[in-house]
Parts: C-alpha cells; sequence; structure tokens
C-alpha cells in the first residue's frame, strides 16, 4: 500500500502543489482546508486528491480528522505542516487576538498534528515530518512578529521534534521558502513587489513548484539521512 500523506492547508497555492506533487510520487494525499468550500472542491475534483476540512489550530478538530484519515486510508506517515495564516501588523497596532490566531494556524497546528501522529510513526519505525517554515521567520519582517514568530519558532520546533525520531525512523525537517507568486504575493502593491525582486539575487519570485520539489524529496523513503535541517528555497535572498 501506498504511504498515506496528510497536507494541511494543501488545497490552495503552495499547499495544492506539494499535494500534487506527493500524489505523483505514488503517495495517498488527503489534503486538509480550513474554509473554502468551493476551491476546496474544485482542486479535489481536479486532482482526484481527498479533500478533509477542519482547523489545524484546534486539537481537537486535528484529534477527530487523524481518527478519521486513519479508518479511511490509514495511519499518516507522512505529515506536511503548511497551513499558516497573516494577521499583518506593527506591534502598536496589533491586537493579542491578531497575535493569538496566527500563533495558533501557524505554530500550534504543527503541535497539534505531531502529537496526534508522532507515535504511530515510532511504531511503524517510520515517519516523514516538514514544517513550512518563511524567510521571514530567519530574517524577520516589519509589520509581522506574530508572524515571524511563528515561522521562527517552527524552526526551532522542527530541530528539537527530529532529536526525539531520529532513532525511530522519523525525520524531521522545514522549508522555508522566500517570496512565492501565490495570491498572497501577487496581491502586494506593483511597486512594493517589485522593490522585493530587486532583492533576490535569482531576479524572480519563486513558484509554488519549487517549494513542492524541496518536500516532495524531504518525503522520500531514501531521504532517511536529512533531518533537522531547514531547507532555504529563496533566490538567494537570504542566505542562512
Amino acid at each position: 500500500m501506498s504511504r498515506v500523506a496528510l497536507v494541511t492547508g494543501g488545497t490552495r497555492g503552495i499547499g495544492a502543489e506539494i499535494s500534487r506533487h506527493l500524489k505523483a510520487a505514488g503517495r495517498t494525499v488527503v489534503a486538509s482546508y480550513a474554509g473554502n468550500d468551493a476551491a476546496a472542491q474544485a482542486f479535489a475534483a481536479e486532482t482526484g486528491i481527498a479533500v478533509m476540512k477542519f482547523d489545524a489550530g484546534d486539537f481537537d478538530a486535528c484529534k477527530g480528522a487523524i481518527a478519521e484519515i486513519t479508518e479511511k486510508f490509514g495511519p499518516v506517515e507522512i505529515l506536511v505542516n503548511n497551513a499558516g495564516i497573516t494577521r499583518d501588523a506593527t506591534l502598536a497596532k496589533m491586537s493579542r487576538d491578531m497575535w493569538d490566531a496566527v500563533m495558533d494556524t501557524n505554530l500550534g497546528s504543527c503541535f497539534n498534528l505531531c502529537k496526534l501522529t508522532f507515535e504511530g510513526m515510532r511504531e511503524k519505525k517510520f515517519g516523514r515530518i516538514v514544517n513550512i517554515g518563511s524567510i521571514n521567520g530567519q530574517a524577520g519582517q516589519y509589520g509581522q512578529v506574530n508572524y515571524a514568530a511563528a515561522k521562527s519558532g517552527i524552526h526551532g520546533f522542527t530541530k528539537a521534534l527530529a532529536q526525539e525520531g531520529a532513532r525511530f525512523g522519523i525525520t524531521v525537517n522545514a522549508v522555508a521558502p522566500g517570496y512565492v507568486d501565490t495570491d498572497m504575493v501577487r496581491a502586494v502593491p506593483p511597486d512594493v513587489l517589485q522593490k522585493i525582486i530587486a532583492r533576490i539575487p535569482m531576479g524572480r519570485l519563486g513558484h509554488a513548484d519549487d517549494i513542492a520539489r524541496g518536500v516532495a524529496f524531504l518525503t522520500a523513503d531514501e531521504a532517511d539521512f536529512i533531518t533537522g535541517s531547514t531547507m532555504s528555497i529563496n533566490g538567494g535572498q537570504h542566505m542562512y
């Protein structure tokens, strides 16, 4: 049987491309989403990938989802924690709700889903976990103290959990994308976007496919000696 892979936030943007790549690699993929039913159903119809709606930042919702996935498809052996949101503002204007929302979704989801799948991976002596960080978690970004803190936390979480999983055949790695031509980045004013591109040595935005190839590599059965690492895919913008 093919290995079961869960990709959170896996029906749109970078997550959708990761889901497609894992399916092409022969995985049984479940893509989660939080709210856009129309987009999720369109993605499922286009790709044949199973979709499941739940809040990755809610532990009880994750617990129910993992139980359902296990019953329908089998235990999760590959986990890609991609779910993420932004609630940008300077610290002076940021509310506690804006802070909590980003921390719960971007970092709390990693705890939730690793907690709920890790024991099964230990029992099978196999697991691949990839957490999606960010260049802004490495370098910081004005107006994103919540997002940068959550993404930076992902990098530390990854290194710590990798040490727990290594002797059980579980690898835990992170991918830190730079600026990728998703809907969120395309919404940036053109003059600001040109300034961003000017700081990228490769001279272009990343593509979702660039990130997905990195994730597919790290989740391969053969990638068994790579753990605790962060793969920076940013066109050279931040060499970390």
